[in-house]
C-alpha cells in the first residue's frame, strides 16, 4: 500500500502543482479523446472505466461506479483537480437511467470529493437535453432550433437533468466550479461503445461493399433534406478542457458542435464515395439499420476471416439502435454555439473529415477491411 501510494503521490499529490485529471470512462469515445488531449498537454491523467485501456501517459484505475466502497478504494490514493465525467449506462427505461446514472454520478463526487483537490468538474451529456430521452424523443413540445443553452429543460424526466442536478449538488457542498458539454451525435473510435455512429456506419459501407448490397440510407426524410450538425470527439475534448481552464466558462453549461452544417443527402454521398461505393437512390422510406443490419453478424465473421480483422463480433462495434434515432427524427436537429464563442472558444472540424478520420482510424487499426 505504501508504494501505491507513493505513485500516486507522485502523480496526483500534494505539492505538485500540475494540473491532474480524472477521466471517468476512460475508454469511451468521449472519454479517450479527452484522456490522449490532456496526456498531450502534459496533464496527469487517471482514466477510470470498468476495463481500463492501457496507453502511454494514462494511469489506468478499474472500478465499478455503481459500488461506492469499491470506488473509494479504487480512489483512495487520487487527489485531482479537475473530474471530466464522460460516461453514461443505458438501461431499459427512463426511470432507470435516471437512477442508474445519478447514483454513478453520485457515487464519483461522493468518492473525490472528500480530498478537497476538485477544482472543476466537467460533465458530458447532450442534445437529448433539448430532444428528450429515447422514450420520448423529438416528441411533444420542442425547442426551436437552432438549439440555445438559455432554453429550459422539458417537462418530461430525463437522466441528464439528474446528472446535472447530482453535479450542482456536489458543486455547492464541495466547492469546485463545474461545466456541462452538450454535444450533437459524437465521432469517435471505440470498441464496445453504446453509442458509434461513424463505427456503425462504417462496418455497413463495408458489408454493402462486401456483398454488393445497395448503400440506403436508414434514416428519415427530415433528416436527409434538412441541415443538420455533428461533434467530433476531439473537438468536444478541446472544448471541455477550454472550459475546465477558463475563469469565464465556470459554472456554464454549452453546446458543443464541429462549427459546420450539413444536409445528410450530401454526407450519404460523401461517405459513399469515401468506401467506394455508389449511394443508393433515397425514396423518403425509412431502411432502419436494425433491420437492414439484423443478420449481418455471420457476414462480418466470414469478412473478419477473409481480412484477418481484429473484431470479428459485429455487436462490439455498431449501435444500430442509436444510428436509426438519430437519423430517423422528424425534425430538424442544429445547434448554436455563439456562447461558447464569445467567451473564446474557436475550435473548428469540418464534419466530413471527422467522419473520415474515424474510417481511417478504423482501417489502420484493421478493425474494417483496408482497400
Amino acid at each position: 500500500m505504501r508504494v501505491v501510494k507513493v505513485v500516486a503521490y507522485i502523480l496526483f499529490g500534494v505539492g505538485n502543482m500540475k494540473n491532474q485529471a480524472l477521466v471517468v470512462g476512460a475508454s469511451g469515445i468521449i472519454g479517450s479523446a479527452v484522456s490522449h488531449l490532456l496526456a498531450e498537454e502534459h496533464w496527469a491523467v487517471a482514466g477510470l472505466a470498468r476495463r481500463p485501456d492501457v496507453a502511454a501517459g494514462i494511469t489506468p484505475i478499474s472500478a465499478d461506479l455503481l459500488d461506492p466502497h469499491q470506488l473509494k478504494m479504487a480512489l483512495a490514493d487520487i487527489e485531482p483537480t479537475h473530474v471530466f465525467l464522460t460516461t453514461w449506462a443505458r438501461q431499459s427505461s427512463e426511470a432507470e437511467n435516471i437512477r442508474v446514472n445519478a447514483e454513478m454520478l453520485r457515487n464519483v463526487l461522493d468518492a473525490v470529493g472528500r480530498s478537497g483537490s476538485v477544482r472543476h468538474v466537467a460533465l458530458s451529456t447532450g442534445l437529448k437535453h433539448y430532444l428528450g430521452p429515447f422514450e420520448a424523443y423529438g416528441q411533444g413540445a420542442l425547442p426551436q432550433t437552432p438549439f440555445r443553452e438559455e432554453q429550459g429543460r422539458l417537462d418530461v424526466p430525463n437522466f441528464y437533468y439528474a446528472q446535472e442536478d447530482e453535479l450542482f449538488a456536489a458543486a455547492k457542498r464541495d466547492g469546485f466550479t463545474w461545466s456541462v458539454h452538450r454535444p450533437h451525435t459524437v465521432t469517435g473510435v471505440a470498441v464496445g461503445n453504446a453509442m458509434n455512429m461513424a463505427t456503425t456506419l462504417a462496418v455497413y459501407a463495408s458489408i454493402c461493399r462486401f456483398t454488393g448490397r445497395p448503400f440506403r440510407f436508414p434514416g428519415s426524410g427530415v433528416q436527409w433534406n434538412s441541415l443538420t450538425d455533428m461533434t467530433d470527439a476531439g473537438q468536444l475534448a478541446r472544448h471541455m478542457l477550454w472550459a475546465a481552464t477558463t475563469p469565464a466558462a465556470a459554472n456554464e453549461a454549452f453546446n458543443v458542435v464541429n462549427g459546420d452544417v450539413f444536409r445528410w443527402k450530401w454526407m450519404w454521398a460523401r461517405i459513399a464515395d469515401w468506401f467506394g461505393i455508389a449511394p443508393a437512390p433515397f425514396d423518403g422510406t425509412p431502411a432502419p439499420l436494425e433491420q437492414q443490419m439484423a443478420d449481418d453478424a455471420d457476414i462480418w465473421k466470414d469478412m473478419s476471416k477473409q481480412f484477418h480483422l481484429a473484431e470479428p463480433d459485429i455487436q462490439r462495434l455498431i449501435s444500430p439502435w442509436h444510428t436509426d434515432a438519430d437519423l430517423g427524427r422528424p425534425i430538424e436537429v442544429v445547434t448554436d454555439m455563439s456562447k461558447s464563442r464569445k467567451l473564446g472558444f474557436l475550435a473548428y472540424q469540418p464534419s466530413d473529415e471527422a467522419f473520415f478520420n474515424v474510417f481511417e482510424r478504423l482501417r489502420s487499426s484493421n478493425l474494417i477491411p483496408r482497400k
